[in-house]
Formats: structure tokens, C-alpha cells, sequence
């Protein structure tokens, strides 16, 4: 096996800490966490790591699609550390760690078809024009009882009042404090992971919860989301309880969106260049979220990747279906907040917390740049309710019709290359098929007593 160099800080780090491994972590294709645990000792002395190309696109049914979407006779990828995300694993009994790795091909070039090489690209056309993206998401997620037989549905757990929660309970303290011992853990684990939470608040479902994560550089965030989703199950487990971040886990309950704060700013200066020096919105903003509202209705896929995230969509459940935008203005699918100039951003309401992070980062991003370098320009604002299928723009209803317009549509592989388009769709249309292959309860219950 080949080795890196590996810098100072790790082997001190492993040796204080008394390391025993080390989870070599990817996320894949739907932001799952995957790769390898290596021995310590190993890990400190740069021993290289490989794994099947394919696991860059694995399918949450554990299918791939065929091997011509991730190479001719499935080779190789590196696993390359991220050094500085070595962190301890929290909820491990103290000998473990983890580290985000990037995957490389064989010739030493980013995988394309990987999720982290994905956004990293992304960024790297910014920085060429000396721009930083900064972002902020939100992420809503449910607590549930445990669920071994997913033939029968998620109900909240009983909680420590003995009763189960029937929701409309937003920004209530009692629920909140009914699981006082999970957040308490869950608080360590993002203290231990260096993930920089800003608010927890119920939310209007039952048993669910929203946390705020403190806005920063982009990768940063979604590194600090991809791990944060992995701790909410791993802290969930040890307290008994089954943490969701479906977009809509509970037939009739709101779903669960990851709302994404977007902004622009020069890095020398910190200077926020939505806004001009007299405060105005600059043309820059304009032009991005024209970009939004031309590019997303191709790239729903990202941001709505599963049959499920399409139920997120229904009518007065606070999930806007449009890309009209407006200011402070909840009903459109492009928010602006009210907001001094050095905080002036626009919130992409149209994810679901169940999105790949650093893909659905990467789609708002994209879409944005394309809307600066067309020069385009939006639509008015809207003002007052933009109602249920009122829309600027036509967005896709369900998975089929998404990855039909994203594989027929020319801006995805402007965007992100024909390699990483033709693997995703062809992942998709993998769990696409599965999920068409089940027969529901909806269909047993009213096509079964028909003559």
C-alpha cells in the first residue's frame, strides 16, 4: 500500500487520545455515511485506502445501477483524508474517531461522480472570481418510537409525561424538555464533532424539532450537516429512540425541509456582495436568484431525491411548491429575510432535510453562479400568499418526472458534467424501480374490494 504525507497533528491527536481506529468516512450518492475503519496506527502513518467506485453511487436499496455509470469493470477510488475533520466519534466508547475523506480516482483527480467532489467543484468556480459562498441550513427531523416492522406506521414515542405527542406544539418548551436527555447528548456530540449549532425549536409535528446551524463557508457546512445527521441516529439509538430525517415520515404531520441560507462575500473583506456600498441589493443578488429560478426546476432531483420527498408538497403545510421569491415572505419558494445589507441572503425553501447536503448545496450554489454569469434576471417579487400550485416557474410533482427533466435538460450537465448526471439519474431510477416493484396499502385498501 501507498503512503501520504500525513501532517504533524494527527499522530499527536491519535496518541493523546488513545486511538485504537478510525472511521474513514465518504458520503455517498444520498449523503449515507460509508468507507472503511482503519487501525489508528495506520491511519497515522498514511497507509492508502481504497474502495469500489461504486460506492460513491450506492442506492439506498443496495442495488447499483449498471457498472457503466461508475467505470468500466468497477475499479478503484483513493479514499484521501480531510485531515482537519479528524474528530472523536462521540458516542463510541472514547478509542474512536472519524474523518471525512474525498474520493480520487486512480490518476489522482477528484471522483466526478462523488458527492464531496461535486460541491468541491462547485466552490473552486467561485474562488476562481475570488467569492466565497457562505451559508446557513435548517434542518427539521423527527424523534420516534422504534419501528421494526415498517409495514405499520412511525408514531411518536411515549414520552417521559406517558403519553404519546399529537403535535401543534411549535416553539413549546414542555416538548422540548420531554427529551431533555437525548438533547443533552445530542449537545456533547456536536461539541465533540465541532459542529456549530445556533437554535433547537419543536416544530408544529409531533416530536419534531428543527436546529439552526451557525452560517460559515459552504464545504464547511456540509460537512457539519452530513455529521450531524449521522450523530441525530447514532445519540437516537442510545436513548431508545428512532430519529428520522424523512420528508415526510407521518401521513397528515408537516414534513421536514433543510431551508438553506445562501449569501456571497469577498473574503479578504468580509464584504457581502448582495448588497452595493448604499445598501441596495447589487445586481449580483438579482442576477442569483434569477439563476434559482432557472436552473432548480431541472435539479429538483438534488434537493427532492426519494419518492417520499414529493409528500412533503401539500397544501397549507408551509412547503412552498413555487420559485417565486419575496421579502419575509414564507409562502414562496424563495425567501429573503429581512435583513441588514452585511446580512442580506436568500433562503432556498425547496430542500428536504432527507437531501444530500453537500448535493443540494451544490444544485443552489450552481444554480446561482449561472444566474450571475447569464446575467439573468427574476421575476418581480411577490407579495402576500403565493398559493398551493401557484407558481412562476413549473416544478416536477413526483421522482419520475424530476430525473426525466433533469436527464433531458441541458443545464444539469452544464453544471455538473454528463458523468455525474447519467450516474445519479440512472442511481435514482434504480429506487425509482424498487419502490414501484412494492403494492401499497392504498392499493390494497380500495382497488382490492373492487369488482
Amino acid at each position: 500500500m501507498k503512503q501520504s504525507s500525513v501532517p504533524g497533528h494527527v499522530a499527536a491527536f491519535l496518541e493523546k487520545h488513545r486511538v485504537r481506529e478510525v472511521e474513514c468516512l465518504l458520503p455517498d450518492l444520498n449523503g449515507y455515511p460509508r468507507g472503511k475503519v482503519l487501525p489508528a496506527a495506520a491511519f497515522a502513518a498514511g497507509q492508502e485506502l481504497r474502495v469500489a467506485r461504486a460506492v460513491a453511487i450506492h442506492t439506498v436499496v443496495g442495488d447499483f445501477p449498471d457498472y457503466r455509470f461508475y467505470g468500466e469493470r468497477d475499479p478503484d477510488m483513493i479514499l484521501a483524508p480531510d485531515y482537519e475533520s479528524l474528530r472523536l466519534v462521540p458516542w463510541s466508547d472514547g478509542r474512536r474517531a472519524l474523518a471525512i475523506h474525498d474520493c480520487r480516482d486512480l490518476d489522482g483527480k477528484l471522483t466526478p461522480i462523488a458527492s464531496r467532489s461535486v460541491l468541491k467543484a462547485v466552490l473552486a468556480r467561485y474562488a476562481e472570481r475570488g467569492w466565497q459562498p457562505i451559508v446557513a441550513p435548517e434542518l427539521e427531523f423527527y424523534l420516534l418510537a422504534p419501528n421494526p416492522d415498517p409495514t405499520q406506521p412511525l408514531t411518536p414515542p411515549v414520552a417521559r409525561c406517558g403519553r404519546r405527542e399529537i403535535g401543534h406544539s411549535a416553539f413549546s418548551f414542555s416538548a422540548l424538555n420531554e427529551f431533555s436527555a437525548f438533547f443533552d447528548d445530542l449537545h456533547h456530540a456536536l461539541d465533540a464533532l465541532d459542529i456549530r449549532g445556533d437554535t433547537f425549536v419543536h416544530e408544529l409535528g409531533p416530536s419534531q424539532f428543527e436546529i439552526n446551524l451557525k452560517h460559515d463557508d459552504a464545504l464547511e457546512l456540509a460537512d457539519q450537516t452530513f455529521l450531524f445527521k449521522y450523530a441525530l441516529r447514532e445519540v437516537g439509538l442510545k436513548h431508545g429512540l428512532y430519529v428520522v430525517c424523512m420528508a415526510k415520515p407521518i401521513a397528515g404531520s408537516p414534513g421536514s425541509s433543510m431551508h438553506i441560507h445562501q449569501s456571497l462575500v469577498e473574503p479578504r473583506s468580509g464584504r457581502n456582495l448582495f448588497s452595493q456600498a448604499d445598501g441596495e441589493a447589487s445586481p449580483l443578488f438579482a442576477h442569483y436568484i434569477a439563476g434559482l429560478q432557472a436552473c432548480l426546476p431541472s435539479l429538483m432531483p438534488l434537493m427532492a431525491p426519494y419518492v417520499n420527498s414529493y409528500r412533503r408538497f401539500t397544501k397549507n403545510m408551509a412547503a412552498p411548491v413555487n420559485l417565486s421569491w419575496g421579502l419575509d415572505n414564507r409562502s414562496v419558494g424563495l425567501r429573503v429575510p429581512l435583513s441588514g445589507p452585511d446580512a442580506r441572503r436568500v433562503e432556498n425553501r425547496l430542500p428536504g432535510c432527507d437531501a444530500n447536503p453537500y448535493l443540494a448545496l451544490a444544485a443552489s450554489l450552481a444554480a446561482g453562479l449561472y444566474g450571475i454569469e447569464q446575467e439573468l434576471e427574476p421575476t418581480p417579487p411577490s407579495e402576500g400568499n403565493v398559493f398551493y400550485g401557484q407558481q412562476s416557474v413549473a416544478l416536477p410533482r413526483s421522482l419520475d418526472a424530476a430525473l426525466e427533466r433533469m436527464a433531458n435538460s441541458e443545464i444539469p450537465r452544464r453544471l455538473f458534467g454528463d458523468e455525474f448526471v447519467a450516474a445519479f439519474v440512472a442511481a435514482k431510477e434504480v429506487e425509482l424501480e424498487s419502490f414501484l416493484a412494492e403494492v401499497t396499502p392504498w392499493e390494497r385498501r380500495y382497488l382490492a374490494t373492487q369488482a
